[in-house]
């Protein structure tokens, strides 16, 4: 092995040995066939007025709220919000400093008839895949009622649902059907 004094010249000698790769970009759990939507959680402060904030930053825009949630802590809540151009709502969160994370979830159109959440829970439950929290959609993608969920294993929850039959929906579905 030969000796180098200088470890970059080393690491170059290497890297020169090796085939060319090309770069690719990492996988994600959408790019391995789990159709999932991205959640904006926003934190505000518990203040009078602050929810009304949040949401007239998006009323001047041509981004829309398709689905929310509003947890509630002492000193603050978090909103749980699904967007249909969530790159654009990311941006403007950041613009307008309310602090935001973003996290997969998934959206599943529930079966038509009173028994759609318990056939949704069923399934689930019988492939032991528990649901951290869960909230409706305010727009009914494909014309049925649907709702948003992250599951404790997102990729086994997507494969359980649609050995079901269920119709999980993507970001594009989302968008399709949000009416303006």
């Amino acid at each position: 092995m030969a000796h180098f004094p200088n470890k970059l010249l080393w690491v170059s000698t290497i890297a020169a040995k090796l085939p060319a790769m090309a770069l690719e970009p990492f996988e994600t759990a959408e790019a391995q066939g789990v159709p999932t939507v991205r959640q904006q959680s926003v934190f505000v402060e518990n203040r009078v007025g602050q929810l009304l904030r949040l949401t007239q930053l998006f009323d001047r825009t041509e981004v829309r709220i398709l689905a929310m949630s509003v947890v509630h802590a002492v000193d603050c809540a978090i909103c749980r919000l699904l967007m249909d151009d969530p790159d654009k709502a990311q941006e403007i969160l950041s613009h307008s400093r309310f602090p935001a994370s973003e996290t997969e979830l998934l959206a599943v159109s529930l079966p038509h008839g009173k028994r759609g959440l318990l056939a949704t829970w069923s399934c689930l439950l019988r492939a032991e895949v528990n649901i951290h929290y869960t909230y409706p959609l305010l727009i009914r993608p494909r014309n049925a009622a649907a709702m948003a969920l992250c599951p404790d294993n997102l990729e086994m929850a997507a494969s359980v649902l649609r050995e079901q039959h269920f119709e999980l929906l993507d970001q594009q579905a989302l968008m399709d059907a949000r009416g303006d």
